[in-house]
């Protein structure tokens, strides 16, 4: 006869098993402050040992709402732009935020920053976020991704197109292509990922400009506040093994991918250079070739709407004013144009 106690044990690891262990997880206050809610999930363990990925939500006030936003932040970054969460709020949106594994809220103790070996990795926390906002009454969903969160959804929304689980995806300089000379992009990266195949863990700098940290920051020359304990102001070194699923990824989306969905693409109207801060790093994308943000994004599907936002940073929602005001003007209206806004 089998006991109560070993019956329930045998139940119960059943459901965490099957993933109904999400219902436990609940929602506290955030670090954002008022409006803002947040729930660590855990996830499967990993190469490098515990997993787990962060949900952030701010919900609209506005009656009878069942449209959300799901945005993905980009590399060395976290979800801190409330900016953004309350103008889709206040325009009867439910917004969410995802914190990736290794990222910002949740990065674990002795886990390398990051860290990852191939981005499908990171479509595991796409799927519970999204599994989680529908199961709060959302029946529609946009995806909306900002510089490398931009590279993982766009491979993600391919991988998922014969049942895409989103209705739409907002890309924000999204990270299609090394900003690169030719040699670095052709000889250079290309070794490196081969090199990463075998020897993971191999450290790349990143070099130790400044210059967009300042562009940002409040204390500088922005008009922005963040943990520069989960978004540093120099971008700590890669792996190899991360250069190589960057590299991966690029080739995959440079092939062109066949994402079903409209896709609004957006990206600044220059490019900007230099280690070291000047006045044009206000006025351009000094992280991403924009060039290659157009070239690479018209392929991706068959339903692209491009935007040039004049004067936009790298993160186009903090820009100066007038420009992140045309973005959301141009959210808005793209979002209306494709029946997803009421």
């Amino acid at each position: 006869m089998i006991k109560p106690a070993k019956l329930f044990s045998a139940i119960a690891l059943l459901w965490f098993a099957s993933g109904a262990f999400l219902s436990f997880a609940q929602y506290k206050p955030d670090r954002l402050g008022e409006g803002f809610e947040s729930k660590t999930l855990v996830m499967p363990d990993d190469y490098s040992g515990p997993v787990v990925t962060t949900l952030v939500r701010c919900l609209s006030s506005c009656p009878d709402v069942h449209r959300a936003v799901l945005y993905v932040h980009g590399y060395n970054d976290y979800f801190f732009q409330k900016s953004m969460a309350q103008t889709f709020a206040d325009s009867c949106f439910n917004f969410y935020a995802v914190d990736l594994r290794k990222y910002g809220r949740s990065l674990l103790p002795e886990q390398t920053p990051f860290e990852v070996r191939d981005l499908q990795e990171y479509f595991a926390d796409i799927d519970t976020a999204l599994t989680l906002i529908r199961e709060e009454g959302n029946t529609e969903v946009v995806l909306m991704a900002h510089s490398t969160g931009g590279l993982i959804t766009s491979l993600y929304c391919e991988a998922r197109r014969d049942n895409l689980p989103v209705q739409g995806l907002i890309l924000n300089s999204p990270f299609l292509d090394m900003n690169m000379n030719g040699f670095y992009e052709k000889v250079l990266v290309p070794i490196v990922s081969a090199w990463g195949r075998c020897f993971k863990n191999t450290k790349i700098d990143q070099g130790n400009s400044t210059a967009y940290a300042e562009s940002l920051l409040k204390e500088h020359h922005g008009e922005w506040e963040y943990d520069t304990r989960l978004k540093f102001k120099v971008s700590p070194p890669v792996t190899s093994a991360w250069i190589r699923a960057i590299h991966r990824g690029h080739n995959q989306v440079h092939k062109g991918l066949h994402i079903p969905c409209p896709i609004l693409l957006m990206y600044s109207s220059q490019s900007v250079y230099g280690d070291e801060w000047t006045p044009q790093h206000q006025a351009g994308d000094a992280v991403l070739d924009v060039e290659d943000i157009a070239r690479y994004g018209r392929t991706l599907g068959p339903k692209v709407t491009e935007f040039e936002v004049q004067e936009g940073l790298h993160d186009l929602v903090l820009s100066k004013p007038a420009a992140r005001e045309s973005v959301y003007t141009e959210i808005f209206d793209w979002l209306r144009r494709n029946g997803l806004r009421r």
